[in-house]
């Protein structure tokens, strides 16, 4: 019996001790994500990185030191750059979205996180895709509309223009007249339609989006080469085209107009 209640109390101790041990790595790593937090703010990319990787190493449960440890590769990376070096950033952050949305599949910002760097790496289908997941999550927000439209234009713009080096370049409308004009339309024409979808919808839940507007003006072009030989289907893509450029160029005008008279009454009398 005594040797039983005493197995018992170091069993109860053992607990105590583990708890306790538990407690000041969770306080450690509270410490560790403050830290990283204000390296962060104060663009010390370098020393936040450390502090977060601490952090999750005494507790790897916490996601609040992912998010920031994410969001700070993603700082560290330069879109456009396409040096190995550079790359690793966007690649580090990439796996700390996963190790976030593992836990938490719905969790919207490293959703947008990935979207955002799986565009700069060109990376266009994966990138549409996670778009689109954060629209079911939030289908009232334009950016995201806007954002999945543009990885549709990436993909079919880079589909039109492989296409287009095989052909002559000083004709306009050699794509259209093209053998490969009717390949080029199976293979990327959703892209070009679910692009367009995207946008107008961006435009509807932003009256002003003139950004949205623009690349329907070159998504409708796109399609335009690819009617393969209907005119009448090309110049009416043509058509639409130059109503929203119209449309983006009257929304900057209208903004710039605003900003002048704005300065204006900004400057004190003489």
């Amino acid at each position: 019996m005594i040797a039983k209640f005493v197995l018992l109390v170091g069993l109860v101790v053992s607990l105590v001790a583990a708890g306790v041990a538990q407690d000041e790595s969770r306080v450690a790593a509270r410490a560790e994500l403050d830290a990283g937090t204000q390296a962060f703010n104060e663009a010390n990319y370098e020393s936040a990185i450390g502090h977060f990787e601490q952090a999750i190493t005494l507790e790897p449960e916490l996601t609040e030191a992912h998010l920031y440890l994410a969001a700070t590769y993603a700082q560290m990376f330069v879109p456009g750059v396409d040096t190995p070096e550079n790359v690793v950033w966007a690649t580090q952050a990439l796996k700390q979205y996963s190790e976030i949305l593992r836990s938490y599949p719905s969790d919207i910002e490293s959703i947008k996180g990935m979207a955002y760097l799986e565009l700069q790496l060109k990376n266009f289908f994966q990138a549409k895709e996670n778009y689109k997941k954060a629209i079911a999550l939030n289908p009232k927000d334009p950016e995201l509309f806007y954002a999945a439209g543009v990885a549709d234009w990436s993909i079919a713009d880079r589909d039109s223009a492989a296409e287009k080096d095989k052909l002559d370049a000083e004709d306009e409308d050699a794509l259209m007249k093209s053998d490969g004009c009717a390949d080029l339309r199976a293979a990327t024409f959703s892209n070009v339609e679910e692009g367009i979808a995207m946008l107008t919808k961006a435009t509807a839940l932003r009256k002003d989006y003139d950004d949205a507007m623009a690349y329907l003006n070159l998504l409708y072009r796109l399609r335009a080469d690819m009617e393969c030989g209907n005119k009448q289907a090309q110049a009416a893509d043509v058509k639409k085209a130059d109503e929203w450029t119209d449309r983006a160029e009257e929304i900057k005008k209208k903004r710039a107009e605003a900003e002048n008279k704005s300065n204006q009454g900004d400057t004190p009398p003489r």
